[in-house]
């Protein structure tokens, strides 16, 4: 039997490779890499090809292939899921998986799961700031939180999974990430380097030349830039190997990706400035999205939330992210220029 370490990723390419593609590619650079065995979940036969040469065993398939992500868990020391944190058949595979690997070894494999802040939204519709801030490090808050958000189903199987004493689980919520990721895996082809929820922003504003807003756009939520979020994932990583019982898991496992916060205004407002100066709008202020744009545009989509939160587990892994909302909004003037270039395909699912 290997000595390595395997630790099971899956969302490595396509639209979710943003996440999934820029981690692998820090696994692989990884002081300790050599002692890993990776294993990926992709469905692109040419891409896993590409991947092979990264070294990473890949396994043709979708979320939907049950044996095989169970069989991958079960061979895994970690797994680390970016692909869609609201698919609940592969997560329970996944779950399955792990419990084999717990019940052959005796010893709890780790889980550590991409959700998202969208897990905190509350209904506000554009329409004000809310006073709430949670706390990554307040477990009765979260616990609080409605199943019927987004994420949450995922999310309590995995912690009740922890419970359970088969897995140690480690919850990672990203915000609004931003910035354009610049790694091997996306020079090669294989992982996307474009975030998801500013592109849908921008590209329907596009269409409707002039930005817009759900509401005022008065709604505020925290942001990210993607390599910073890699390094949390890296952080969180290095301490699970270090000793995973000293980290917070379960329903104390939670890690917010979140360096700074805006309002979704201020967002479109920058948006708008660089539409204006790229000859696609007369007007840089925003205006609030019609219920027939939304319908139009956006369906499925829901950027009007208040999602407000504090990292402050992730700090206390040494993660010190230093590009915050000011670095955030000069980064939209180039990702308007790539959604010129190539629209984003807005009816999507918001992951």
């Amino acid at each position: 039997m290997s000595s390595k370490i395997t630790i099971h990723i899956n969302g490595v390419t396509a639209l979710q490779g943003y996440i999934g593609g820029t981690i692998l590619a820090r696994l692989l650079e990884h002081p300790k890499a050599t002692s890993f065995r990776i294993t990926a979940l992709l469905r692109d036969p040419v891409k896993a090809e590409k991947l092979k040469s990264f070294g990473v065993e890949p396994i043709v398939g979708s979320l939907d292939d049950a044996e095989a992500i169970e069989k991958a868990a079960s061979e895994a020391d970690i797994v680390i899921a970016t692909a869609d944190c609201d698919h609940l058949p592969s997560c329970h595979a996944i779950l399955r998986g792990l419990k084999k690997r717990f019940e052959a070894t005796g010893k709890r494999p780790a889980f550590v799961n991409t959700s998202g802040t969208g897990a905190l939204s509350d209904n506000a519709q554009g329409m004000f700031a809310s006073d709430v801030i949670y706390d990554d490090a307040n477990p009765a808050q979260l616990e609080a939180l409605p199943l019927t958000n987004m994420h949450r189903t995922v999310d309590t199987a995995i912690i009740a999974a922890d419970d359970a004493g088969y897995i140690l689980s480690y919850l990672v919520l990203p915000s609004t990430i931003w910035g354009w990721a610049d790694h091997a895996l996306v020079r090669a082809g294989i992982a996307n380097h474009r975030s998801l929820q500013m592109p849908i922003v921008i590209s329907a504003s596009l269409l409707r030349g002039r930005p817009g807003v759900w509401g005022k756009g008065a709604s505020v939520w925290p942001c990210v830039e993607i390599g910073e979020l890699g390094e949390l994932y890296v952080r969180l990583l290095d301490a699970v190997l270090e000793d995973p019982e000293k980290v917070p898991h379960g329903r104390e496992g939670y890690f917010f990706g979140a360096a700074d916060e805006f309002t979704w205004y201020e967002a479109s407002r920058a948006v708008g400035e660089a539409m204006v100066k790229l000859g696609k709008a007369k007007d840089a202020e925003p205006t609030s999205f019609t219920k027939e744009e939304i319908e139009e545009f956006l369906s499925g989509y829901d950027l009007s939330s208040n999602a407000r939160c504090k990292a402050t587990h992730s700090y206390a892994l040494g993660w010190q992210p230093k590009k915050m909302k000011a670095d955030f909004l000069a980064s939209l003037h180039p990702e308007v220029e790539g959604c010129i270039e190539k629209p984003f395909p807005l009816k999507s699912r918001v992951l």
